[in-house]
């Protein structure tokens, strides 16, 4: 969903994690993008997204 041109675009607004954050790991910009196009593109609710281990098949 995400293809290569529009990450390209959008990859230099988002600011850098910092080296040591609190709490867990945090999901990779892009697939979260993914999932965040998901779910306006198929206007469904955030918790009928299938569990983080799936995150992947998002687009």
């Amino acid at each position: 969903m995400v293809d290569e041109d529009l990450w390209a675009l959008i990859e230099p607004l988002l600011p850098p994690w910092p080296d040591r954050s609190p709490g867990p790991r945090p999901v990779p910009d892009r697939l979260c993008l993914q999932g965040i196009l998901f779910v306006l593109h198929n206007d469904i609710a955030w918790q009928l997204l299938p569990p983080p281990s799936h995150a992947a098949g998002y687009g």
